[in-house]
């Protein structure tokens, strides 16, 4: 990852959303419209050489809707009014290319908000990694607790735990401050193809991911930030976001490093979770 060029070995990505919610702009980026905007709820599709596909998050699914049904839950799809298909689930989409739910042999979990979970009990053959603390942070909330960290319990699997293996710091590698804004990385499986940094603030434990692709190398930098417009113009959401955020100083500071790396690494790809611009390149059929 010391290179200068950054590239890794590669694996194939996909990218899809599983619905979007309504927001207004100028919570997303300081100086934003007025005006409500399409958020989408993006997760991609890794497919790797040895250990097949492996999913980064999942979106909304069936599952959001139900658990936001009553009160205080219903709070969350008030604030952000959700338009959600059956047939844009994480599971449905890749059922339509031929790819079965038992298929997804491991989950990276960026952060335990739910519309980055949603799908999760889709997946009975997946295992489930993230860092210790995005689990720790959300471990046993329930109600209005868990809705203040974006969280609803219902939405993981029975067996998550068990079916975990934690991203720790046995394989984490240096960067170097001169080539990188990130200290460190992850090695996630242990092959140089992801490598995961640390990302926190916006919700505890999370992680955005390198990748690289015949074509390019990508950051998925998760809810760093919302939009490639936020990271190259250096323009991040609006203080009354930080009221959702267990740490907002901790934010500030993630979202500087993904602007250093657009400004050091301009040919890294960045890939906000919820980037309307990716959208229109998902809705494009670009080939990443």
């Amino acid at each position: 990852m010391g290179n200068s060029d950054w590239k890794l070995p590669q694996v194939k990505l996909q990218l899809f959303a599983a619905g979007y919610c309504i927001h207004p702009e100028w919570v997303t980026i300081r100086g934003g419209k007025f005006g409500r905007i399409r958020i989408p709820a993006l997760f991609a599709l890794i497919d790797h050489p040895e250990k097949g596909y492996i999913l980064w998050d999942t979106g909304y699914s069936e599952r959001f809707l139900a658990a936001t049904h009553r009160f205080p839950a219903r709070l969350y799809r008030m604030l952000t009014p959700v338009n959600y298909r059956a047939s844009e689930s994480a599971v449905n989409q890749l059922r339509a290319q031929g790819i079965a739910p038992e298929d997804i042999k491991i989950v990276i979990i960026s952060h335990f908000h739910a519309d980055h979970i949603a799908g999760l009990k889709d997946f009975p053959n997946a295992r489930f990694m993230f860092v210790a603390e995005a689990y720790d942070g959300v471990k046993g909330l329930s109600g209005i607790a868990a809705l203040r960290r974006a969280f609803l319990p219902e939405l993981l699997p029975s067996d998550l735990e068990a079916r975990s293996t934690l991203i720790s710091n046995d394989r984490k590698v240096e960067l170097g401050t001169e080539s990188s804004p990130f200290p460190y990385a992850w090695d996630v499986l242990g092959d140089g193809r992801l490598l995961a940094v640390d990302l926190p603030g916006h919700a505890d434990g999370q992680i955005g991911l390198f990748l690289s692709t015949q074509k390019r190398t990508y950051f998925l930098c998760a809810d760093a930030a919302w939009s490639r417009k936020a990271v190259e113009e250096n323009r991040p959401p609006h203080p009354v976001a930080s009221l959702i955020m267990p740490d907002k100083t901790r934010y500030r500071e993630s979202f500087e490093r993904v602007v250093d790396l657009q400004r050091m690494h301009p040919h890294v790809r960045i890939i906000p979770s919820h980037c309307p611009e990716v959208w229109s390149w998902v809705q494009g059929g670009e080939r990443l």
